[in-house]
C-alpha cells in the first residue's frame, strides 16, 4: 500500500458538471462532482466504462470546458466559475500531466523520440540551452537510455518502450503531479507491472501526487492512498483505499468489490454480484441513480437522491440513504433483507 503525507491540495474539484450532446439531448458525463487531490498522494477514481472517470480526469487537466462548477489549483480557479484566463491553464498544464491510455497513439509517429520529450518544453517556453539535460533526464528517469532511444520512431519501440516514452514527455516539464488514465490496461501482464513500477519509483523520487483512473479495484487497493468510486457521472463513494475496498458503504463499492476474482478452495461462498447495465446518461433516473440496480433499495430511494455523508470509517463517504440517519429504521431493515 502506497504512503503518503500530504501537504493541502494541488486540486480542487468543486460542484463540477461537464456536459455533451448526444442525439438532440444532453448528456451529463460528470454530474455535481467535488474532489481535493492532495499534494504527494495517490488518488484512485475507479468505476465501470462510461461513468465519468475519463471526463473528470481531462476536467482536471482543463481539456473539456465545465457546464458548472470549477477545478482550482492550489487554490487558484483555473477552470469553469471565477476563472482567471489562460495563464491560469497554462501553470495548470506546467504542473500536471496525463499520461493517456493508448502508447502509439499518443506519440507522433513522423516524430523521433527525441522531439516527442521536447515538445512540451518547446510549447512552455522553457530556454533551449535546457532542453537537452532535461530530456536525458527524464529519459533516464522511464529506464530509458537516451543514446539507445533518441533517434527512433514508435513504431520501432514496443508498447511498454512507448509508454515509456510518453512517461517521460509528461515529466520533462517537472510536474507536481501526472494524471494516469488506464496507462497499463493495453500492455502485457508483464509489461504492465514494469510500468507501474516505473510510476511508483518516480513518485517516490520526484515526490509526484498521482491519479489513477482504472476500472480494476485490486490496482487501486495495491497502489492508491485514498479511492473515489464513480457512478453515472457522480462520486458515490470515497476514503482510504482500505477502508473503500475492505469495507465498502455503498452497495455499488460492495458489488464491483465482489466482481474481483478471488482465488478460493471449494469455489468460496455465494457472492452477491451486480445485475443490469449502466443506465442512458441522458435519462438519469430519478432520486439515487443507482436505486434500479441496487440490491438494498428501499421506499425513499427512487425520489431521494443522496449526496456523500459520513459512513463508517475515517473521512469515508457514501451517497447512500443506508447512512442517513433521518433513515434510520428503514435504512436498517434494507440492510438486514
Amino acid at each position: 500500500m502506497a504512503t503518503a503525507e500530504p501537504n493541502g491540495s494541488l486540486i480542487e474539484v468543486r460542484d463540477l458538471a461537464i456536459e455533451f450532446s448526444a442525439r438532440g439531448q444532453l448528456a451529463r458525463a460528470v454530474d455535481g462532482v467535488s474532489l481535493d487531490w492532495r499534494r504527494g498522494e495517490i488518488l484512485g477514481v475507479v468505476g465501470e466504462s462510461g461513468c465519468g472517470k475519463s471526463t473528470l480526469a481531462r476536467a482536471m487537466l482543463a481539456l473539456v470546458e465545465p457546464a458548472a462548477g470549477s477545478v482550482s489549483l492550489r487554490g487558484q480557479v483555473v477552470s469553469g466559475e471565477g476563472a482567471g484566463g489562460r495563464k491560469g491553464v497554462s501553470d495548470l498544464r506546467r504542473r500536471v500531466q496525463m499520461i493517456f491510455q493508448d502508447p502509439y497513439q499518443t506519440l507522433n509517429p513522423r516524430q523521433r523520440v527525441e522531439a516527442i520529450v521536447t515538445e512540451p518544453l518547446r510549447v512552455q517556453g522553457v530556454p533551449e540551452g535546457k532542453h537537452d539535460e532535461r530530456v536525458r533526464r527524464a529519459l533516464d528517469d522511464v529506464g530509458l537510455d537516451p543514446e539507445r532511444y533518441l533517434g527512433r520512431y514508435p513504431h520501432q519501440l514496443s508498447g511498454g518502450q512507448r509508454q515509456r516514452v510518453a512517461i517521460a514527455a509528461a515529466l520533462v516539464l517537472e510536474p507536481e503531479g501526472l494524471i494516469c488514465d488506464e496507462p497499463v490496461s493495453m500492455l502485457d501482464a508483464s509489461v504492465r507491472a514494469q510500468i507501474l513500477s516505473v510510476l511508483l519509483e518516480l513518485q517516490k523520487r520526484r515526490v509526484l501526487a498521482l491519479v489513477f483512473i482504472t476500472h480494476d479495484l485490486s490496482l487501486a487497493w495495491s497502489l492508491c492512498d485514498r479511492i473515489a468510486v464513480m457512478y453515472l457521472g457522480r462520486i458515490v463513494e470515497q476514503g482510504s483505499a482500505v477502508d473503500v475496498i475492505e469495507r465498502p458503504k455503498h452497495p455499488y463499492t460492495k458489488a464491483l468489490v465482489n466482481a474481483v476474482p478471488v482465488p478460493e478452495a471449494g469455489g468460496g461462498g455465494r457472492r452477491e454480484l451486480l445485475g443490469g447495465e449502466l443506465p442512458d446518461p441522458t435519462a438519469i433516473p430519478p432520486g439515487c441513480r443507482f436505486h434500479p440496480r441496487c440490491p438494498r433499495r428501499f421506499e425513499p430511494c427512487d425520489s431521494v437522491d443522496p449526496s456523500l455523508m459520513p459512513a463508517g470509517g475515517r473521512d469515508q463517504l457514501a451517497a447512500c440513504l443506508l447512512h442517513d440517519p433521518a433513515q434510520s429504521s428503514a435504512a436498517k431493515a434494507a440492510a438486514d433483507a
